[in-house]
């Protein structure tokens, strides 16, 4: 993909926070996907409502920082709130690397969210 047109003119820190909520939104997805496998039908209704939660907002987020939406500074907020909330409910299950690596995601995402937030957009 190259460089050209809107995405060119975004900062450095706001594509990469793009980049961040769209690895976070599709590792949530994986997640859940391999939740649904390991536990089946049994699935921890915690930890996958926190996924989809975490999936929806960080799409949502990516989505408003490359249109500039004038509301991104409140949605990175809320953004980085759902991150740290699934990467604690993965950490329920340390043993699974999946859970792991999701939790790592969302806490990555969540760092740079909150630093977006507190930015000028």
């Amino acid at each position: 993909m190259t460089q050209t047109g809107p995405m060119s003119a975004m900062s450095k820190e706001t594509q990469e926070c793009v980049e961040a909520c769209m690895t976070c939104h599709s590792v949530c997805e994986e997640t859940m996907s391999s939740c649904m496998q390991s536990m089946g039908g049994q699935a921890q209704m915690q930890i996958m409502r926190a996924l989809i939660d975490c999936s929806e907002t960080t799409r949502m987020c990516a989505d408003m920082l490359m249109r500039r939406s004038p509301m991104s500074a409140e949605m990175c907020g809320l953004c980085a709130k759902a991150c740290d909330m699934c990467a604690e409910a993965c950490m329920s299950m340390p043993d699974d690397p999946q859970m792991a690596r999701c939790a790592e995601a969302c806490r990555r995402c969540a760092g740079m969210c909150r630093a977006m937030a507190g930015a000028t957009m």
